[in-house]
């Protein structure tokens, strides 16, 4: 336990960074009316959310036009 596999955890951890940071984009740009609740609560969401949060924004948290 004490040595571990960077070359399994760390495509993990950048793709955990790579959407959090292009979902938070994506809700910094989008308009208030498109998107589903409070933008506040999916920053939350996405930050602490990990993967899943980053992933509900995208499934859930945006409506679709």
């Amino acid at each position: 336990m004490s040595e571990l596999n960077w070359g399994l955890i760390a495509p993990i951890i950048i793709l955990q960074l790579l959407l959090a940071v292009i979902g938070l984009i994506s809700l910094a740009k989008a308009e208030a009316e498109s998107v589903r609740g409070p933008k506040w609560l999916w920053v939350i969401i996405i930050v602490f959310g990990n993967i899943l949060g980053s992933i509900c924004y995208f499934t859930i948290g945006r409506k679709a036009y």
